[in-house]
């Protein structure tokens, strides 16, 4: 999110919706981590929490190309019923622990002479070896478009489409950011996302948050993304760190 203080640090994938559509140079490596990402869901009498410490390895292999690995070590989900869906005056609650599926991916991101604008693809698969808890039923398989304009000395915007196949089914993102240099080591962002999966139908959430350059190497992120309207989560934040590791 803020311009990288290396010639050859393109920058993080975190924070907020999408990925920077920038790749690592060859041999380069950055490391973003979770500590913990959170989410809050709200939906016909059910209360649910999931913490999550999601990680991801980004590496360079030359070219226009970049993979990823990405998955989380430990996740922690509590759930809980409201008295009227018990019918016994009390609240019924249940929680589970272990670890998430794990993904790789492939980022696309040509060199462009236009520093005004830019672009990229990422492709990933995701398998289902997570704990009982938090695994998906199917493989998902995404691809994910962004969009970077740089309006002026201060604000970039960014436009980020997504599809998640999984199962015979469609699940899409379209994601909108203006992302503000109130520094060349702090930013500040404000996004909105549009959703819809299957079996939830659709909604829309609305969200800010920050990313400050604590060196030239290390980034620390937080933020938050609120439901507005329809099916989405009712909260989402986002608390992590990202270190680069090139030359």
């Amino acid at each position: 999110m803020a311009a990288p203080a290396l010639a050859d640090n393109p920058g993080y994938d975190r924070p907020g919706y999408g990925f920077t559509p920038v790749v690592l140079g060859a041999g380069d490596v950055t490391i973003e981590q979770g500590f913990p990402d959170w989410s809050r869901d709200h939906q016909d009498g059910v209360s649910s929490s999931m913490y999550s410490t999601d990680s991801l390895i980004r590496l360079g292999v030359g070219g226009p190309f970049e993979l990823q690995l990405g998955g989380s070590a430990y996740d922690y989900l509590h759930s809980s019923l409201s008295r009227d869906q018990t019918g016994l005056g009390i609240n019924d609650s249940s929680h589970g622990h272990g670890h998430g599926d794990t993904n790789f991916a492939v980022k696309f991101a040509p060199p462009t002479s236009n520093k005004i604008f830019s672009w990229g693809l990422l492709a990933s698969v995701e398998f289902t070896n997570g704990s009982k808890n938090f695994r998906n039923d199917q493989n998902q398989y995404l691809l994910g478009a962004q969009f970077n304009l740089q309006a002026d000395e201060r604000n970039s915007l960014g436009a980020y489409l997504q599809d998640v196949r999984a199962g015979g089914q469609d699940s899409t993102t379209v994601a909108l950011s203006d992302n503000y240099s109130v520094s060349k080591n702090f930013t500040l962002y404000a996004e909105t996302a549009f959703l819809h999966t299957p079996d939830q139908g659709t909604g829309t959430v609305a969200g800010a948050g920050l990313a400050w350059l604590v060196s030239p190497r290390v980034q620390i992120d937080a933020g938050f993304d609120h439901r507005v309207s329809g099916n989405a989560p009712e909260w989402q934040t986002n608390l992590g760190v990202s270190i680069y590791l090139g030359r």
